[in-house]
């Protein structure tokens, strides 16, 4: 799936109107909804997969139409010295906004949610490098000794006794916590986007419908992954339970989440899922063939054509993450972005209409 650097999808709460999301200033609406994450799943840690593997913790993630959950996994760093910074959530000038995660010298924020397994809401106390070398703090990860030897043993007393699972900084009910300078300093750091085994990862995420919180409710039956992508086998960790009690959204019957009136994509991958053409019915099965054969070439074009924007916008993502963008020129990348996509769009449903208005002549 593609790369969401610095993407940022404003959700606004039911009672704004969509006019007002035009007044958001750092950042671009991608979609709006009536609510926020739920809460992060109780879930434990599958074990290190080898030596040089790093945690990145379980997220809610949005698809366009609802929640869905990232589970947990091992990967490799993609530098010596490198830690993971995870994405979060939160709530700016009545939106909730997401920021993605990402690699670094220093941990940076990530708005004090208590991800667990060492990423307790400021910084991470599951590991540390040394004499380039990971070594994981046995009181807080899930390593064998047969095969790991780069451990230690550091009891960390966690301030947060009774765990918060809120998966959000800020608003009603979301976490009160800001940046450190120290926190604030990692974010001037040179960052690294997740990696490809990430972006899979990610993707297989999505893919998967029972991953949706519609449809676990909180619960995901894949909580966490012992490998990226890999989401089946004695590996896999499902949830124990949900983090909180699921609030389904009023707005849409059996609770799915779904984009108000109004909504604007930003990318190619905020746009419905588009599926593909019902055969033709014509009584000639000979006409109704060739038919189908031009829906079927229309369709191959219009995902190539939205693969090949989202893998553009991907890569200037990127490029503005090297260069530690400013909040106004992400803005203006956003909304050029936005219009890419719109005009994409526009001009897919003409080509679907004009394909049907050539073909429904020749069914009369």
């Amino acid at each position: 799936m593609r790369v969401k650097t610095f993407r940022v999808l404003l959700f606004a709460v039911a009672v704004m109107a969509v006019s007002c999301l035009s007044s958001v200033s750092s950042a671009q609406v991608a979609v709006s909804v009536s609510f926020g994450p739920p809460a992060l799943p109780v879930y434990e840690q599958p074990i290190c997969p080898g030596d040089g593997y790093l945690w990145t913790p379980g997220y809610w993630a949005w698809d366009g139409d609802d929640y869905y959950w990232v589970p947990g996994t091992w990967v490799l760093s993609p530098e010596v010295g490198f830690l993971w910074t995870p994405p979060w959530w939160g709530w700016e000038n009545g939106f909730f906004l997401f920021h993605d995660g990402f690699w670094g010298p220093h941990i940076g924020f990530y708005g004090g949610i208590d991800y667990g397994f060492g990423y307790f809401g400021v910084g991470f106390v599951g590991g540390r490098w040394d004499g380039g070398h990971f070594f994981y703090n046995r009181s807080i990860t899930n390593v064998n000794v047969v095969n790991i030897h780069n451990v230690y043993n550091e009891t960390v007393v966690h301030e947060n006794v009774t765990v918060n699972r809120v998966a959000y900084n800020g608003g009603p009910g979301g976490i009160t916590a800001r940046a450190t300078a120290e926190e604030e300093a990692a974010a001037r750091d040179r960052h690294v986007p997740p990696v490809s085994a990430q972006n899979r990862h990610l993707e297989t995420a999505r893919g998967n419908p029972e991953l949706k919180a519609s449809a676990n409710h909180g619960k995901p039956p894949v909580a966490a992954t012992g490998r990226p992508g890999e989401f089946s086998g004695h590996e896999v960790v499902a949830a124990r339970e949900a983090g909180g009690e699921y609030h389904p959204p009023a707005n849409r019957a059996g609770g799915a989440a779904h984009p108000e009136s109004g909504a604007r994509p930003v990318h190619p991958n905020d746009l419905p899922r588009t599926e593909r053409p019902a055969p033709s019915n014509t009584g000639d099965a000979k006409l109704d063939r060739k038919y189908q054969q031009q829906q079927d070439k229309l369709y191959a074009k219009q995902q190539k054509d939205q693969q090949k924007l989202q893998k553009q916008q991907d890569r200037e993502h990127e490029q503005m993450m090297k260069q530690n963008a400013t909040d106004a020129r992400r803005q203006q990348v956003e909304q050029t972005h936005q219009q890419q996509t719109e005009h994409m769009q526009q001009r897919q449903t003409q080509e679907q209409q004009h394909l049907q208005q050539r073909q429904q002549p020749q069914r009369k």
